[in-house]
């Protein structure tokens, strides 16, 4: 079946369209069936036990003291403390126990026989079922619920102002008792709309969700439904799937009798050797993201220390760099590294296909590295700050730490992020705009503007609420930030730098890589962007959002599938380039960039995504395995790959070497395999059986942490950290060894360039039929 690139180009267009109104149509309905936070909470006897305020105060303290990054709520967050939804639910339902044990029998719940126990248990399961809005304003509690508010309260501030040590928890991680009271009033609002049935609905506003038995919590029958229905629709999708791409005619990378252009053949511009400093950051940011995340890991097994340095030299770790600082840095490093290493190849790859240079690009590059140091190193130092709560007012949350998790910068750092990126995207456009100026709508230089300027238009949805926006909407948009990112405008960006790579290296026409890529994307963002929404199902968000999660989110299995399949087709074209193939060990960090994504995201997230085991695992270390996989898969590995290239063209041949980055591939690949194989998988399993059998709040609390074999898998995870660390260090020392030899520019503007004459004569339009442009 012969497409035309135009037609390719009308369908991607149409498909992203449909997706903005579904997701705009989603964004309406969920602000018309929010969770209302009732004016008052009431006991028995009418005295006001918590207020509207008070839980708006506790979500701004719950953001401000960096909460998300120590803990979760409703399943969303860190997994080292526990999920303060699952947890206040639980702690509630014991203290209504202890009540009525009292009241009626006088005597302790755990001393009473079964039967009274049974009794009980039932009392305190119905009364939590049948709690409901009196009349839309206020709630009314029994005396139990009163009594158990109260204990929670105690509870988080004994554990949150005043410190608990074994729990990794410092002194003052909320500075006031009357803030970590308003915190409690937060956390039992969210426990209370997960038991409390939406109006018109015989589910909770959270779908039941966390499992509880003891509140009367259980995944519905809607969620087995789902869960089967999705996976029919993928083996259905799939078939599609693989009909359309058989049945379209897409070109393959291929090798054979094709003149790749050497390094020393390409010439080059100012601006691209100061595309490689954006290299350099980013390494160094990699190496020290690695570090962060190897004292995380410790810290599940050292809570209050760090290889006994308290004891030994009085260093106390959690004053100085307690969780939710390392957690947060750790998480915000990771997201700067790699967008860093991107920016430098989109900028990187513009005069290497154009063979000319605007003038003032490298002054206005600089530019952009100047302000990428600013916002990093203001964002980061924000945080710290924010968290030690040296801001007053409003400051916190714009110049300190906003607190939700992948967005914790503050929201000045955030604008200066939105500036940067739309900055590099008029930077990208000044670069291909010789391209832009000859070639189609639908070309690779103006799908890279479109990529570029998607990933500004979805930053900006984190400009839509406040600390003060219910937390429910903040979470509808703040997955639209993060996971739109991941599923949607970041694989269209990662497709279609793979095909100006291949562009570049003459491996595919460029109008080759434009079919093939309208055909990839239109793949990815036909189930990504919808796909997002398998995180409102249990955040309070309307009902709607199961069926519509459950199947798009099942359906983004399908890319990932060709993705990989594509990135061995690379691997095939490369390996019969022969060994004097300049940019293998690129290609290595490509390929490895797809099988990950495809395990990480796909297999591991197809598995998670699926309702019947969201509902029991969701926040847990399955959770965590499907990150780091899918972080390296989809991302991380890429920007090596992207990285080495850039690093290929720009180092003098006589001083070009694969041995370290060798070491640093195969490093990384087996840290990561290491961790995932011998540590994060087998527990995330463990916690799944605890959350199936004990109920959520087991499989997150500090029993099962300080478990002997689950402490034992935590320090399974060392040897693969290790290797990681090593492999992050091995890289950045070879980026820096390799920009002392780096070559010199030509010119700004080259006469003649190996790569874009021929890019040029390839996107030529025949003038005796105008049409071929669109084939």
């Amino acid at each position: 079946m012969h497409v035309s690139r135009k037609q390719l180009a009308t369908f991607l267009a149409v498909i992203f369209v449909a997706n903005l109104v579904v997701m705009g149509g989603g964004a309406w309905l969920s602000y018309e069936n929010e969770p209302e936070i009732p004016e008052t909470i009431v006991g028995p006897d009418g005295e006001t036990v918590a207020t509207s305020d008070d839980v708006q105060s506790g979500k701004m303290v719950f953001q401000e003291n960096g909460l998300m990054n120590q803990g979760s709520m409703l399943g969303r967050g860190s997994y080292y403390d526990v999920d303060y939804t699952a947890d206040a639910l639980e702690s509630k339902t014991e203290h209504m126990r202890d009540y009525y044990a009292q009241e009626e029998h006088d005597t302790a719940y755990e001393d009473l026989e079964s039967s009274e126990q049974a009794a009980i248990d039932a009392q305190v399961r119905e009364e939590l079922q049948s709690s409901e809005y009196t009349d839309g304003e206020r709630v009314e509690y029994s005396a139990a619920e009163a009594y158990a508010h109260e204990q929670v309260r105690q509870d988080y501030v004994e554990r949150y102002h005043e410190g608990d040590r074994e729990r990794g928890i410092q002194e003052g991680l909320i500075p006031t008792e009357e803030e970590a009271e308003q915190f409690a009033d937060f956390a039992l609002w969210t426990a209370w709309i997960s038991h409390t049935d939406r109006p018109g609905s015989d589910v909770s506003f959270t779908n039941d969700f966390p499992y509880s038995p003891a509140a009367g919590n259980d995944a519905g029958g809607a969620v087995m439904t789902w869960s089967v229905i999705a996976m029919v629709l993928l083996v259905a999708g799939a078939g599609v799937a693989i009909w359309l791409y058989q049945a379209v005619e897409l070109p393959e990378p291929e090798a054979a009798g094709v003149s790749i252009p050497h390094p020393r053949e390409i010439d080059l511009t100012p601006s691209q050797l100061l595309s490689t400093r954006f290299v350099l950051i980013g390494a160094v940011l990699f190496v020290l993201q690695t570090f962060m995340g190897g004292l995380l890991a410790h810290y599940y097994v050292e809570r209050d220390d760090f290889f006994g340095l308290h004891e030994v030299l009085g260093v106390d770790i959690l004053e100085y760099l307690p969780w939710t600082i390392a957690r947060t840095w750790h998480v915000d490093l990771g997201i700067l590294w790699i967008a860093t290493m991107w920016l430098g190849a989109g900028l990187f790859l513009a005069p290497l296909l154009t063979g000319r240079e605007p003038r003032k690009q490298a002054l206005y590059i600089k530019g952009l590295i100047a302000a990428l140091l600013v916002v990093a190193v203001g964002g980061l130092a924000g945080i710290w700050l924010g968290v030690n709560n040296v801001f007053d007012g409003q400051l916190w949350w714009l110049l300190g730490n906003e607190g939700l998790e992948y967005l914790e910068i503050g929201r000045v750092w955030q604008a200066g992020l939105l500036v940067g990126f739309l900055g590099w995207t008029a930077l990208v456009a000044r670069g291909f705009k010789p391209l832009l100026d000859r070639e189609p709508r639908y070309g690779l230089a103006h799908m890279i503007v479109y990529a570029g300027g998607s990933i500004g238009l979805l930053f900006a949805a984190g400009f839509l609420y406040t600390p003060k926006t219910n937390f429910v909407i903040t979470e509808f948009w703040r997955w639209w930030v993060v996971h739109m990112w991941v599923e949607g405008v970041f694989e269209f960006f990662i497709i279609v730098v793979i095909a100006l790579t291949l562009v570049s290296m003459n491996l595919l026409t460029k109008k080759s890589a434009e079919k093939a890529v309208i055909f990839q994307a239109a793949l990815v963002m036909g189930s990504g962007i919808i796909g997002v929404s398998h995180h409102y199902w249990w955040a309070g968000l309307p009902e709607v959002w199961l069926p519509i999660g459950s199947v798009f989110s099942t359906l983004e299995f399908i890319p990932l599938l060709f993705i990989l399949y594509e990135a061995l087709g690379q691997y095939r074209a490369m390996d019969t380039a022969g060994t004097d193939f300049p940019y293998r060990m690129a290609f290595y960090f490509i390929v490895a960039s797809s099988v990950w994504n495809f395990f990480g995201a796909g297999v591991i997230g197809f598995f998670i995504n699926l309702p019947v085991i969201s509902y029991f695992e969701s926040g847990t270390y399955l959770t965590v395995a499907h990150a780091h996989g899918a972080m390296f898969g989809a991302f991380g590995f890429l920007a090596m790959g992207m990285a080495v290239y850039i690093l290929r063209v720009t180092t003098r041949d006589a001083h070009w070497s694969d041995r370290r980055l060798r070491w640093s591939f195969w490093l990384c690949n087996a840290g990561l395999a290491l961790m995932l194989f011998l540590s994060l998988l087998p527990v995330g399993f463990l916690q799944l059986e605890t959350a199936f059998t004990q109920g959520y709040a087991a499989s997150r609390s500090l029993e099962f942490y300080n478990g002997g074999l689950i402490q034992t898998l935590f320090w399974l995870r060392m040897p693969g950290d290790t290797l990681l660390i090593a492999g992050a260090i091995v890289f950045a020392w070879d980026v820096a060894v390799k920009l002392l030899f780096q070559r010199k520019a030509t010119a700004e503007e080259i006469r003649s360039h190996v790569i874009a004459d021929r890019v040029f004569g390839d996107d030529a339009v025949d003038p005796v039929d105008p049409a071929s442009d669109d084939d």
